[in-house]
């Protein structure tokens, strides 16, 4: 039986407004198998997408949604998160809004923990505004604001999500919506601050402006520059694991979530309990 996507779609903004090929629909749908999986009920789970390709997001899944200013999807979802902790929150951004004018906030959401399931999708270019260089575009690509070549150091955004404290890190392609999909169940499962991110091509504004002609060229490639973790871990090349991203679970914790610890600061401001001191921590150092 074909799965029922119109449920969980505002069908009214149908077709999207997304490139033909463009990888954003693979992914809706991997996250719409996903929420299935979870039994959420839609009246309880919010989207917060910002802006960019990927905050068509809030437009076109009908729940909760929020589609908010450039790089504030972080900050929009922890208010959303602190007062409705119990909603499911699931944040929307691209390389450019979430690693760039939004970094800030993508590390504050992973050192606190919040519980957030943030998906990251990562086409290496700024593609609603034409080319411009992201943080993640690999070094000597052309683009519009660096017409020679991309000099800028690369951001590996799994490895900054993972230095900044994130509880749940994975990365995957939407080459494979399968493996999306699972990934995103796991993600979505784990309390604390999730952070998915998703390769997926641009092959409008990046990849026919570097040599890949076709959607399929951009999706190669993508395919060419990853591997499952055990087998990156394999490699004994540390150059050529420096420039193959592995895909998979590649970190998973329990820590303590932001929205619980607030709960508890509730209780000592109401005089339920004593005040939080470092005492309290001590032993989960």
């Amino acid at each position: 039986m074909a799965f029922n996507y119109d449920k969980y779609l505002r069908v009214n903004k149908m077709p999207t407004l997304w490139c033909w090929g463009c990888g954003d629909g693979v992914i809706l749908k991997a996250t719409i198998r996903a929420i299935e999986k979870m039994g959420w009920d839609m009246d309880n789970v919010c989207v917060v997408s910002g802006i960019g390709c990927s905050g068509r997001f809030s437009s076109y899944i009908d729940c909760n949604t929020v589609h908010t200013t450039h790089g504030r999807t972080v900050a929009y979802a922890t208010g959303v998160k602190l007062a409705k902790p119990h909603a499911n929150v699931i944040v929307v951004a691209g390389d450019g809004d979430g690693l760039a004018i939004g970094g800030n906030h993508t590390i504050h959401g992973c050192r606190r923990n919040i519980d957030l399931n943030f998906i990251l999708i990562n086409n290496f270019i700024y593609g609603l505004t034409n080319s411009q260089t992201s943080p993640t575009t690999p070094r000597g690509f052309w683009t519009v604001s660096q017409k020679n070549g991309n000099i800028d150091p690369t951001f590996n955004a799994s490895n900054l999500a993972i230095g900044a404290g994130a509880s749940f890190v994975a990365r995957e392609a939407m080459t494979d919506p399968k493996k999306l999909e699972k990934i995103l169940v796991k993600a979505f499962s784990h309390k604390g601050f999730s952070f998915i991110e998703v390769l997926s091509n641009c092959h409008i504004n990046l990849g026919r402006k570097n040599k890949m002609l076709s959607a399929m060229d951009n999706l190669k490639w993508i395919d060419d520059i990853t591997l499952p973790l055990k087998k990156w871990e394999a490699l004994e090349d540390e150059v050529e694991k420096e420039n193959i991203l592995p895909t998979g679970v590649l970190r998973e914790v329990e820590q303590e979530e932001y929205c619980d610890m607030y709960k508890e600061i509730q209780m000592a401001a109401q005089g339920q309990r004593a005040k939080i001191t470092q005492a309290d921590f001590e032993k989960k150092i």
